[in-house]
């Protein structure tokens, strides 16, 4: 990243121990699951665009 922008997220309790059991599990910090699956989730937005 180029940029860091700081934001507030409020998540479910669930949603919130789901995504920490996963972080953990990829021995990655809540803060880069996140971002991880964010990233994810847009290269297959924009292949899915690309392939139209």
């Amino acid at each position: 990243m180029d940029e860091d922008k700081r934001i507030t997220l409020r998540l479910p309790a669930d949603l919130h121990g789901w995504l920490a059991a996963q972080a953990k599990s990829a021995r990655r910090s809540l803060n880069s699951e996140i971002v991880y699956r964010l990233e994810v989730e847009r290269a297959a937005v924009v292949a899915d665009a690309e392939s139209r």
